[in-house]
């Protein structure tokens, strides 16, 4: 899956910018690397990037600043690489739409299957687009509201699209998959995440507050949607049909 992935680290530190071209090259990714928020855009400028590995400290404008501002203009994948400590840090990086995360110091490899998750992830997409093309009508819907998974495409009852982060679209369509369903954190992260996700990963109540702010704000009441079940996890509360008006029953 790795023969076309193009990753570009941001990381003012020159000495793991060099480690991580050098592993992630010998690991059939192609690697571009950047020193700060100017560099990064030139990159992103000349070259078709899929995936950036972000630093969380970086001389002028910080990680979290690029991360905010990335998400504003594209999609591109975003993990981000965190002082072990700064827990703070890591939750306002997924609130500002990153898709993963990372403390320092870490394991090189653990990296690598983190990209290829979130690789897998979108690589897995594409096939599931272009299938569902040929039914365009294919969709999930619950009060009003309508997903529509080939496209990665969610209206409001009015008819207007949510944007949404792939992290949080992910996480919704798995919710709606399987209405009326209690979803652990756990099922949640192996729905979304897949294996490289920590089991102590926070970053799934970090996106359902993000993803119940944004339902909340299209339509007032939608955040109740997703309801938390104490010592159980999540549950999509609404009805949710499909387009050939078979009811999901939840699955998985």
């Amino acid at each position: 899956m790795d023969r076309s992935f193009h990753i570009l680290v941001v990381d003012d530190d020159k000495e793991i910018r060099s480690l991580l071209s050098k592993f992630l090259t010998r690991n059939g990714l192609r690697v571009s690397v950047a020193a700060d928020g100017r560099e990064m855009r030139r990159v992103l400028e000349e070259a078709k990037i899929d995936l950036i590995v972000l630093d969380v400290m970086l001389p002028g404008d910080s990680g979290l600043t690029l991360c905010g501002q990335l998400r504003a203009t594209t999609k591109i994948p975003i993990l981000m690489l965190t002082a072990v400590a700064e827990d703070t840090d890591r939750i306002i990086g997924l609130e500002m739409g990153a898709d993963d995360y990372l403390p320092k110091p870490f394991n090189p490899r653990e990296l690598l299957a983190r990209i290829r998750a979130i690789l897998r992830r979108v690589e897995d997409r594409a096939p599931a687009a272009i299938a569902l093309e040929a039914e365009p009508e294919l969709a999930l819907t619950f009060d009003g509201w309508k997903i529509s998974p080939g496209r990665r495409q969610v209206l409001d009852p009015n008819g207007q699209p949510i944007e949404l982060t792939g992290g949080e679209f992910d996480l919704l369509l798995a919710l709606a998959e399987r209405p009326q369903r209690v979803l652990s954190r756990d099922r949640l992260l192996d729905l979304t995440k897949g294996r490289a996700a920590s089991l102590f990963d926070r970053s799934i109540d970090v996106q359902i507050g993000r993803l119940r702010r944004k339902l909340e704000a299209a339509a007032p009441g939608a955040g109740g949607l997703i309801a938390t079940v104490r010592g159980g996890g999540y549950m999509f509360t609404a009805a949710v049909t499909r387009s050939d008006a078979a009811k999901l029953a939840g699955k998985g």
